[in-house]
């Protein structure tokens, strides 16, 4: 077979794929597209200060979302400051003192293990243990433990691949200097890769805020206000399980999609912060 027909029919075949590759991206970028354009035309109307300001009341149909809100942030605030010192504190251990290998590989394939499991899991797992076995009933607190088991390997995965892009000699100059294990980690390696244990921090946060299913179960979907330590002790319901109980449960579909508009421009925000974030650290070591 002559060499000009192999090579014609091989560029033949290179347009084709990428005539396949951009089809498919042009399909997912439009669809992408379209729902975000669709929830935010539907959502942002119904958005008004009167629903973000208010509590629901039932005796005068008015619909306030300002609880369901300030149990997202409480939900957010609890499960962070419990998720980073275990999952860093983890990842500092098996990147910097753990001999045993295969203890270490163990365990990251149990954390790697963990961040594939569906989160109705977690909350038929948080329910039975948080909430009936330790007897915290149906909680905040119960849901923001149920969420730091499910954000636990991530924190941990990012925090040890951050660890290892410090470089060796980092460590050995600080030793050579005289400084201690601790000093070194504390003052060499976790200044050195704080941006990706930011950018895991910031990724937890956008799982938490979009999680539903692991809440139905611990969290519930109560609609009051209360202070920080008073809520963690009593049922919540977050944006996201409000969003399903005025949708499903109360076909309030306006309400739902405002939700939704303001879960989706959170969720961008998040985005936009974990990129900014990563660019700013990046200049940082590059001066």
């Amino acid at each position: 077979m002559p060499k000009t027909q192999i090579s014609g029919r091989r560029r033949a075949y290179i347009r084709l794929m990428k005539s396949l590759m951009a089809v498919s991206a042009i399909v997912t970028g439009a669809l992408v597209l379209f729902m975000m354009a669709y929830v935010l035309f539907r959502g942002i109307p119904n958005i008004t200060w009167e629903l973000l300001s208010t509590e629901p009341s039932y005796l005068s149909d008015r619909i306030g979302i300002l609880p369901d809100i300030l149990n997202t942030v409480y939900l957010i605030t609890a499960s962070i400051l419990l998720v980073v010192p275990l999952g860093a504190g983890a990842a500092v251990y098996l990147t910097e003192y753990a001999q045993n290998k295969k203890l270490v590989a163990a365990i990251e394939y149990a954390a790697e293990t963990l961040s594939g499991i569906p989160s109705i899991i977690y909350g038929l797992v948080g329910m039975l243990f948080f909430c009936q076995f330790l007897k915290m009933q149906t909680s905040l607190l119960a849901g923001a433990l149920t969420l730091v088991m499910m954000n636990l390997p991530t924190i941990l995965r990012t925090t040890q691949e951050s660890l290892k892009t410090v470089p060796q000699s980092y460590r050995e100059g600080a030793f050579a200097l005289g400084a201690g294990k601790w000093r070194v980690i504390r003052t060499v390696v976790l200044p050195g890769c704080i941006d990706g244990i930011l950018t895991g921090c910031i990724l937890s946060v956008g799982r938490i805020l979009g999680e539903s299913a692991a809440l139905l179960f611990t969290a519930g979907y109560a609609h009051v206000c209360s202070g920080f330590l008073n809520a963690l002790s009593r049922a919540g319901a977050s944006l996201t399980v409000a969003l399903y109980v005025y949708a499903k449960e109360q076909g309030e579909f306006g309400v739902a999609f405002a939700i939704a508009a303001i879960l989706m421009l959170l969720t961008l925000l998040i985005q936009l912060l974990a990129g900014l974030t990563g660019r700013y650290f990046q200049k940082r070591r590059s001066l």
